[in-house]
C-alpha cells in the first residue's frame, strides 16, 4: 500500500501538502501513511481511495491495476452509495425509482415494436 500511495500521488503531480489538504488531515499524518509509520483508519482508507479515484482493494494490494471508481457501473435499483444529480440537483429516491420505471417501460416498448428477425 505504501508505494501505491506515493505512486498515485506522484502520478497526479500532487505534493504531500496538497494531498493532505484534500484529505483534511495534517501533512505529517499523510506522510506517515506513505512511509509506513502510520496506518490509515478504515474511514481514511475509503477517503483516500475516493480521492485517488481507485479502490481500497488496490490500495491494500489485493488488485494489481488501479481501477477507476468512475468506471464502475452504478446500479440504480441498489441502495445508493453515490449521489446522482440532474442539472446539479440531487435526485430523491422517489425520482430514481421513477427514472428506473421510465427506462424499463421504454425498453419494453422498443422490444415490442422492434422488427422481428426471421
Amino acid at each position: 500500500m505504501l508505494s501505491r500511495l506515493a505512486q498515485l500521488r506522484k502520478e497526479k503531480k500532487w505534493s504531500l501538502q496538497y494531498t493532505a489538504d484534500q484529505l483534511e488531515i495534517a501533512k505529517s499524518t499523510y506522510a506517515g501513511y506513505e512511509s509506513g509509520y502510520r496506518r490509515p483508519s478504515l474511514e481514511a482508507l475509503v477517503t483516500i481511495a475516493e480521492l485517488f479515484d481507485t479502490s481500497t482493494d488496490y490500495l491494500l494490494g489485493k488488485e494489481k491495476e488501479p481501477h477507476s471508481l468512475s468506471d464502475a457501473p452504478i446500479e440504480l435499483t441498489s441502495p445508493q452509495t453515490h449521489t446522482i444529480t440532474v442539472d446539479g440537483v440531487e435526485l430523491s429516491q422517489e425520482e430514481i425509482q421513477q427514472l428506473t420505471a421510465f427506462i424499463r417501460a421504454k425498453r419494453q416498448i422498443e422490444k415490442e415494436t422492434a422488427p422481428s428477425s426471421i
